[in-house]
């Protein structure tokens, strides 16, 4: 099943059960992957990488405004954006914690070769490629940055 076929099957479940959090973040995230999907040169669907991107995509952009509602003292915005944010990260592969991520990192150092603050752009290169939608960027960054340091 799709990632496309599986949000449509729990947009009718989440209509059903009247829950209005969840309806708002399905159907955000249908709405970024028919956007997606209609942009020029898309072939066939998405791949998996492109689902996850998308959805990486989509809880970004929520904990952006989540830190921002959190400054403003705006905590019924905020109360949605986190509702959001747990809806969409149902259907992400489960996060790195903090020592497999150390652990893949060192592992990737090994491999390219990474000594110094200078590597730090060849680590990024390949750790981003390697634990996308697994590990979120700016934890990648802030570990390859202690790591080489």
């Amino acid at each position: 099943m799709t990632l496309k076929q599986q949000i449509d099957a729990e947009i009718k479940q989440a209509m059903l059960a009247k829950n209005a959090d969840r309806l708002r973040a399905l159907r955000a995230i249908k709405s970024m992957i028919l956007l997606e999907e209609t942009k020029e040169g898309a072939g066939d669907g998405l791949k998996p990488d492109e689902e996850i991107k998308i959805l990486t995509k989509a809880v970004k952009q929520r904990k952006d405004s989540a830190e921002i509602y959190k400054q403003q003292n705006r905590e019924d915005l905020l109360a949605i954006e986190a509702a959001e944010i747990a809806v969409i990260e149902g259907f992400l592969p489960q996060q790195l914690t903090e020592d497999e991520l150390r652990a893949k990192l060192q592992e990737i150092m090994t491999r390219v070769g990474a000594s110094s603050p200078a590597d730090m752009g060849k680590m990024m290169g390949v750790a981003s490629k390697e634990l996308a939608g697994i590990a979120e960027g700016k934890a990648i960054s802030v570990m390859v940055k202690t790591l080489l340091s």
